[in-house]
């Protein structure tokens, strides 16, 4: 008798048709993170409100939080094909409407649209590969999505920078059309693979709480900016608004029948601790993504291409970082004494950074950066395995979502407390500092030329250099609260 099965396709093959179809997806979600970075001193000189830039960031990673989970649970029913075409879709829309916004408002509300797509991406192409590569090659193509993980974070702020000083700030965002048209016609390539077919319903409740909660608390932070006695029932209201959500987000998570968000996992402490290391390193590494380019612009003067060019070494650094704990780890079974280490060296840097980087030049400055990069490289391939391993393989998807929301949580909330205490610090200072930062956002330290005693230009710089240094501070503590997290988690090796 004949046999008609198929043959399995050899590696090559199976690399070809599948590879390019989930890789550009990861890319589109991963680069939008860091592209923008060196775009923020141009959208912040042409849209104005430069006090809310920072939510241009914030925005993203709010958006992708929530999309992350519910796509994971979109795609059980629907097919992980299917659901990718409409994250393609959104984000594709999303990018239109940021390129045309015009107002700091308008393009935050739109980068919301182009997280909830890029979330959307990122968590399908991680499922993909579950359905289309066999077990036994799954670990060879989650290093192939590493290596496309740091090429696009480290391609991000180099190209922005590149595309704003020669096209604008707005071509930033219409680059994702063409791209998300190819990534479209690489997922037709995809075999349709059947969905679940079994009872689910979906945590609707639990994605309104979520929703009520991590939004009224960022529109506090915001508050705080420009915190008087005005503002503070405003501020005060928006606090108690999202703690009510948690605590009610809580409660309907440990009685849903398919939560959300992974409440039960975190009763365990190796869980819970990493989780929280997590959100620590993600408020940590973006808002210093976010703030340097301002910092860099307003005080050194640098162009968009030179700052693009000075944040190579950081993503660098955290490529090499990366990859080379993930090395060492594999071989060596020993998981959390890395991150324990890292972030000690990473909170000396972050400290060098606050307290030297006026006296430093493009050199010193991108070293400093590296070894920053490189020591906070030692934390997030742990803390993913980390979980993993605690969760035990029927929870892994569950795990691998909590430290996706944890970093992602951590990120939008550490940018927006650094925003805070960066334009807190400006307003109580000179205030005469605080109307000039657009100005410097626009010409660089130039504008301060003319400005004669005694709000002359060494006086206003030094305080706009300290308001720096409280934020860089603010992103040093970020970081040194990690790494006593690190510290505490009790599982120590594979």
């Amino acid at each position: 008798m004949k046999d008609t099965t198929e043959p399995e396709p050899s590696a090559g093959r199976l690399f070809l048709s599948v590879f390019p179809s989930i890789m550009l997806p990861m890319f589109l979600a991963v680069v939008d993170q860091t592209i923008v970075a060196t775009a923020l001193p141009a959208i912040a000189a042409s849209l104005g409100s430069v006090e809310r830039v920072s939510w241009v960031v914030v925005a993203y990673l709010v958006a992708g939080t929530i999309a992350a989970p519910v796509y994971g649970q979109l795609r059980d029913v629907y097919g992980g094909k299917r659901m990718m075409f409409v994250a393609l879709g959104v984000f594709f829309a999303g990018s239109l409407l940021c390129a045309v916004s015009t107002s700091v408002e308008m393009l935050a509300l739109a980068r919301i649209l182009q997280g909830l797509g890029g979330g959307g991406l990122m968590t399908l192409s991680q499922a993909l590969i579950g359905e289309t590569i066999p077990p036994r090659e799954r670990p060879r193509y989650q290093g192939y999505l590493a290596g496309v993980m740091v090429t696009s974070s480290t391609f991000g702020p180099v190209v922005g920078g590149y595309l704003t000083q020669h096209f604008g700030w707005r071509s930033v965002f219409l680059i994702n059309l063409p791209l998300g048209i190819v990534a479209a016609l690489l997922t037709l390539r995809l075999a349709p693979r059947p969905a679940r077919q079994q009872p689910w319903t979906f945590d609707g409740m639990g994605l309104i709480l979520f929703v009520s909660f991590i939004v009224p608390v960022l529109l506090a932070l915001e508050q705080a900016q420009r915190l008087s006695s005005s503002t503070l029932p405003t501020f005060a209201v928006l606090m108690a608004i999202g703690v009510a959500a948690l605590l009610a987000l809580i409660w309907q998570e440990r009685r849903a029948p398919y939560p959300l968000l992974p409440i039960s996992l975190l009763r365990q402490p190796t869980i819970w601790r990493s989780d929280a290391l997590a959100a620590c390193h993600g408020a940590t590494l973006v808002s210093l993504i976010a703030f340097l380019p301002i910092y860099l612009r307003v005080v050194h003067g640098a162009s968009a291409s030179e700052t693009g060019l000075l944040l190579l070494p950081l993503t660098f650094g955290i490529g090499t970082g990366s990859m080379l704990t993930g090395r060492i780890v594999s071989r060596t079974g020993f998981t959390a004494i890395f991150p324990s280490v890292g972030l000690i060296f990473a909170t000396a840097t972050l400290l060098s950074l606050a307290l030297f980087a006026s006296h430093l030049g493009p050199r010193q400055l991108g070293l400093l950066l590296f070894c920053n990069g490189l020591f906070m490289g030692t934390v997030m391939g742990v803390v993913q395995v980390t979980v993993q391993n605690a969760a035990g393989a029927g929870s892994l998807g569950s795990a691998a979502a909590s430290v996706q929301l944890s970093r992602s949580i951590g990120a939008a909330a550490g940018t927006a407390l650094v925003g805070t205490v960066l334009f807190a610090s400006l307003a109580l200072g000179d205030p005469e500092s605080a109307r000039l930062f657009g100005a410097l956002l626009e010409r660089g330290p130039g504008a301060l030329a003319n400005r004669p005693p005694p709000s002359g230009a060494a006086l206003l710089q030094a305080e706009i250099a300290a308001a720096f240094r409280a934020a860089f501070l603010t992103i040093a503590a970020f970081a040194a609260a990690g790494g006593l997290l690190a510290w505490s988690i009790p599982a120590r090796r594979l």
